[in-house]
């Protein structure tokens, strides 16, 4: 019984440091602005955090918008959801650049899609842009990296931006305020399971 007492002891003086450093680090955040966020690396999931963090924001009725790189003309079902919702979307439509084969089309089309994306950057009414695959337009050369820094930077103050992506390009992990890197451990896919209605689309 003393030992059991002791634990607890124990534990409770363990969590009230830990109490004790958290809440230090809550008063000391006493700045408010818009956030850069970027989550990249290799992992499933990026484009599913990036839709989840418009899907918290709309639940909060936050005027949000989605402008989508890559993604092809087949269903999303987070579009289906969040359009549904006020969320508005800007689709390339295009689909993978391995499926199209043409440069100077998927350039014209990212074009599109981001100017559509810059409006955005310069609406003080949206809270939050999503610019889903935004990564590989930059690692492809598809859209002016100094562009698109400066529109990012250059944003209402108090907007929220998220990228999502493969291999984030350093700059944009130096202008981002919170960073992510979604490892793989396992794929399906790579098990040869096709991917799933309502898990990966």
């Amino acid at each position: 019984m003393v030992d059991e007492n002791r634990k607890a002891e124990r534990h409770q003086a363990r969590m009230q440091r830990l109490k004790e450093k958290v809440d230090a680090k809550i008063n000391a955040a006493t700045e408010e602005r818009g956030i850069i966020i970027v989550i990249t690396g290799n992992g499933k999931g990026k484009s599913t955090s990036g839709f989840g963090t418009v899907a918290r924001a709309v639940g909060h009725g936050l005027k949000t918008a989605v402008v989508q790189f890559i993604k092809g003309t087949w269903a999303c079902g987070e579009r289906e959801l969040l359009e549904k919702n006020g969320t508005e979307f800007h689709v390339m439509a295009t689909g993978f650049t391995w499926e199209t084969q043409n440069k100077a089309a998927d350039i014209a089309a990212a074009e599109k899609v981001w100017q559509a994306g810059k409006k955005l950057l310069n609406d003080e009414s949206v809270d939050l842009v999503l610019f889903d695959e935004l990564t590989y337009m930059l690692s492809y050369d598809y859209l002016d990296l100094d562009e698109v820094l400066d529109a990012i930077v250059n944003r209402p103050v108090n907007q929220h931006v998220v990228i999502t992506g493969r291999g984030a390009h350093k700059s944009l992990i130096e202008i981002a305020d919170t960073v992510s890197e979604v490892q793989s451990v396992k794929h399906a896919f790579e098990a040869g399971i096709k991917a799933q209605k309502g898990i990966d689309w």
